[in-house]
């Protein structure tokens, strides 16, 4: 349960405080936010639940939605603690914008608003196509789309029409992977079952300049870095070519240590790379 506290209005029938409690939970392989796309890729065949809890007779409130191709979801970033007033988006140039008017998570009450397509519905789960939330995201409210009301195609977009202008543009920079940085990654994939070399190259090909939200930086040593979930990539930038020459873990061998896997994630992956690349 959540709770907020009121406005100003001391007669609002709010009363001093907002409660809401979550009536399921998101399980998917997607547990870190670099996993999840700003923006799903619809034509990707991904799937996601939504398990719903239990005693609460939720299975009869999901009756004749099966009948629905899409619905909206009302989330919580539940991993964000705290709210920024300007933000700077992942996706256009390095500009800080209101956070009213982006998909930050780092609201004021962060609630999160998703279309997802609904592939099935079984009893108390249901079986989603592409979306934007990691695993564990508490849902609090499911409403059907309804294209007549809910799509207006038309609609202007602010500042996102821009940066979708610019992104129709091919790519500035062309992306290789080093022998090294593929052999890495191949090993990753093969032995561990983790590989982001797809999403870090599409970054990289759009802009690989210094951002803090894309997580990418040059250090005060000259070396580039892309921060890829629990990973980095390594790399170099010449003219319009871009170099990945390797890849790492993203926590150093004494975090790894100290810290278990239920605050690092990929830690026994990140202890095996480390333990095979001292032996390469």
């Amino acid at each position: 349960m959540k709770t907020f506290p009121s406005g100003p209005d001391e007669g609002s029938p709010v009363g001093e405080s907002l409660s809401l409690r979550p009536i399921g939970f998101i399980r998917s392989a997607q547990r870190l936010k670099f996993d999840a796309r700003h923006q799903p890729l619809e034509t990707e065949a991904e799937s996601h639940i939504l398990e719903m809890v239990p005693g609460r007779d939720l299975e009869l409130a999901l009756q004749d939605l099966a009948g629905f191709s899409r619905v909206w979801l009302v989330w919580w970033f539940h991993r964000n603690a705290n709210w920024r007033p300007l933000v700077l988006p992942p996706q256009g140039p390095a500009i800080r914008r209101g956070v009213f008017a982006t998909r930050s998570p780092y609201r004021p009450n962060p609630l999160g608003l998703t279309p997802v397509q609904l592939l099935k519905v079984e009893r108390r789960r249901l079986l989603l196509g592409p979306c934007d939330l990691v695993d564990g995201t508490p849902v609090f409210d499911i409403k059907p789309y309804i294209p007549a009301y809910d799509a207006f195609p038309e609609a202007a977009a602010g500042w996102w029409d821009a940066v979708q202008t610019t992104a129709a543009i091919p790519p500035a920079f062309q992306v290789r992977l080093s022998e090294t940085a593929q052999r890495q990654i191949r090993w990753l994939r093969s032995e561990w079952g983790v590989d982001f070399s797809e999403r870090m190259v599409e970054m990289l090909g759009r802009d690989p300049t210094p951002h803090r939200t894309r997580r990418i930086r040059h250090t005060r040593t000259g070396r580039w870095e892309i921060g890829c979930g629990a990973w980095r990539g390594i790399f170099e930038v010449t003219g319009s070519e871009v170099t990945v020459t390797s890849v790492e873990p993203g926590y150093p061998r004494r975090s790894l240590d100290d810290m278990g896997p239920a605050v690092v994630p990929d830690r026994e992956a990140q202890l095996a790379f480390l333990e095979w690349t001292s032996r390469e």
